[in-house]
């Protein structure tokens, strides 16, 4: 398969510095131990936003019959409790060994395999057949890795149902952030490889607003993410200055 596919959506330095951490995705302690963190925030407010939608009656699956699209998804970190939920998740992303990675360790748990699917593809790869098809997308922890913003969101709008919701998690490009979730994150306490940030593709939430604006969908929840380094664990925070998570609705 093509490793440049759908280099337009990420840059090749940003697909090389994924692919030598693919191998890492499942290590709790390891690099992306704020991502498994985060799903105890990120898991939820996809939940309760999408399961007044679903068609479950089940307490422990309230995610049935619904059709999540996880863009980014990395190792799966997300992809997989969203399974668990009973939502039918596809996780795609452009590096290769992420879907290997994602795919092997899926595999160790036959309950998912009726509900998710991996792909190697961008989101254009997608548009022919899947144009108008899913509930929901996640983008966690993507937007900030990608320059022309519009290039991923506008594919990931167009693959959204009407009144389909899109989920995006990321950081504000503010002083804060600079200080905060590059230099302390990346050099201070080492919890993240050095060069993972680049806070010039930092996004405030008005400007993440007015691109999804721009592709028909109307934002209804934004709310902001605050971690602690030193205890690993993440909070709701009215402070959206640094982390934020972001829900938008596709009109009709």
């Amino acid at each position: 398969m093509n490793t440049n596919k759908g280099t337009s959506e990420m840059d090749p330095e940003e697909a090389e510095h994924f692919r030598k951490l693919s191998g890492k995705w499942w290590d709790y302690n390891g690099v992306f131990k704020p991502l498994h963190s985060m799903n105890i925030l990120r898991v939820p407010f996809i939940r309760d936003a999408l399961f007044p939608f679903s068609t479950s009656t089940s307490e422990s699956r309230p995610l049935e019959g619904i059709n999540i699209l996880d863009v980014g998804c990395g190792g799966g970190l997300l992809s997989e409790p969203l399974a668990r939920l009973g939502a039918n998740v596809t996780g795609i992303d452009l590096v290769s060994e992420n879907i290997k990675a994602a795919a092997a360790h899926a595999n160790k748990d036959n309950t998912l395999k009726e509900h998710l699917t991996y792909r190697h593809c961008s989101v254009n790869d997608l548009l022919a057949e899947k144009s108008g098809h899913y509930d929901a997308v996640v983008m966690s922890e993507v937007i900030e890795h990608i320059t022309n913003k519009n290039d991923i969101v506008q594919p990931c709008c167009a693959l959204l149902k009407d009144r389909g919701s899109i989920f995006i998690t990321t950081i504000s490009k503010t002083i804060l952030s600079q200080i905060l979730a590059v230099y302390a994150v990346e050099y201070i306490f080492n919890i993240v490889p050095r060069g993972t940030h680049d806070w010039n593709k930092f996004i405030q939430p008005e400007k993440m607003k007015n691109i999804l604006k721009l592709n028909n969908c109307r934002t209804t929840t934004t709310k902001g993410m605050q971690f602690n380094p030193i205890t690993n664990q993440w909070s709701w925070s009215s402070d959206v200055s640094i982390n934020y998570a972001l829900h938008a609705v596709k009109e009709s």
